[in-house]
């Protein structure tokens, strides 16, 4: 099957991480197959965060995954620093994944509660050094008091003990610890109080720049990834649909899908009069027999013979700026179009 293109993608020496024709299916009995990913393509550079949203069963939270090769891609190619991560033999990609750590959605159950807070965090130190306990420690400490944690009052206690937000923070110290190129952040505030979500929000930028690190933010709430992210990837059914600048994005949304997406969000005023526009007409299409040509059409009010037959490629809106869609909601430039066979 042809992905949605590449025209999107930067050149190699401009990223760190370089994902193309990512492909990850699950075979689930009777000669049936869940096309979870299919044919997707982007790119991150070095300190950037790009966003990954769309709406549950989209395939973003496996996209992160396949990524650190948990579980391994069917096919593609995911290049990290000049590395492709798909060649690495099983040691070999042990050692390549303390560049690559994940904050999981929910903080609690990650954390292994048999265990204190202390041995949860020092545990990759553990494997990989340094092993003097003291310095290990020293490690910890800092990492603890980086994103708000008493580490004199959390070395021995365990996660049961501290509250979903404090678990996240000590879920980000874990991620911190081997100082890792990239970090994965699969939906780290969905499970949390909305103050409490801005907390952490505010931690991981704030670690961002005190550490410099680059961030694959997932989340379904486009709210919440417009105040983190520099760039946002917009998934439909296992499908790129969008990819843009953020403020670029959310000022002019190409695709019918992201409109929606963004016409969705809850806007906390009582006398907001409410668009009625804003609904996705009939049900997800099941990834065990997804529509051909554009994933999107069963459900597109724009949707057509063409949408039905031809899948749609990755076409330049503007700088920085591409949208896979027959039909956008903003002109694109036609000679940019790039097909993959």
């Amino acid at each position: 099957m042809a992905g949605s293109g590449r025209a999107h993608l930067r050149p190699e020496d401009e990223t760190l991480l370089r994902v193309e024709h990512l492909n990850v299916e699950f075979p689930v009995g009777g000669g049936r197959v869940v096309y979870a990913v299919s044919g997707i393509s982007f790119d991150i550079a070095k300190g950037e965060t790009l966003g990954l949203v769309g709406e549950s069963g989209c395939g973003k939270s496996t996209t992160g995954r396949a990524i650190l090769q948990l579980p391994r891609p069917t096919s593609g190619s995911v290049v990290l620093n000049g590395v492709d991560l798909m060649e690495l033999d099983g040691e070999g990609m042990r050692e390549k994944r303390t560049d690559l750590q994940m904050i999981f959605q929910d903080p609690i159950s990650s954390l292994n509660p048999r265990r204190t807070v202390g041995e949860v965090v020092a545990e990759p130190l553990q494997v990989w050094g340094p092993h003097d306990e003291d310095k290990q420690w020293d490690i910890v400490a800092d990492m603890l008091e980086a994103v708000g944690i008493d580490p004199g009052v959390a070395r021995y206690k365990r996660p049961h003990e501290f509250s979903g937000g404090q678990c996240q923070r000590i879920s980000i110290a874990r991620a911190l610890v081997l100082e890792p190129e990239l970090i994965i952040c699969d939906e780290p505030v969905s499970a949390l109080d909305v103050s409490v979500q801005a907390q952490i929000l505010n931690l991981l930028e704030d670690l961002k720049a005190e550490y410099g690190l680059t961030l694959v933010f997932i989340a379904h709430d486009l709210a919440v990834v417009k105040n983190i992210s520099d760039r946002v990837a917009v998934m439909y059914l296992g499908k790129m649909c969008e990819i843009s600048e953020t403020d670029e994005m959310y000022a002019n949304p190409a695709h019918p899908y992201t409109q929606l997406l963004l016409e969705s969000i809850p806007e906390p005023d009582p006398l907001a009069v409410l668009d009625d526009r804003a609904e996705i007409e009939g049900e997800l299409p099941s990834p065990l027999a997804p529509p051909s040509g554009c994933r999107f059409r069963t459900r597109c009010p724009y949707a057509d013979e063409t949408c039905a037959r031809v899948e749609p490629q990755m076409r330049r809106v503007s700088e920085d700026h591409y949208v896979a869609c027959h039909h956008p909601l903003v002109p694109v430039d036609e000679t940019e179009v790039q097909i993959d066979v």
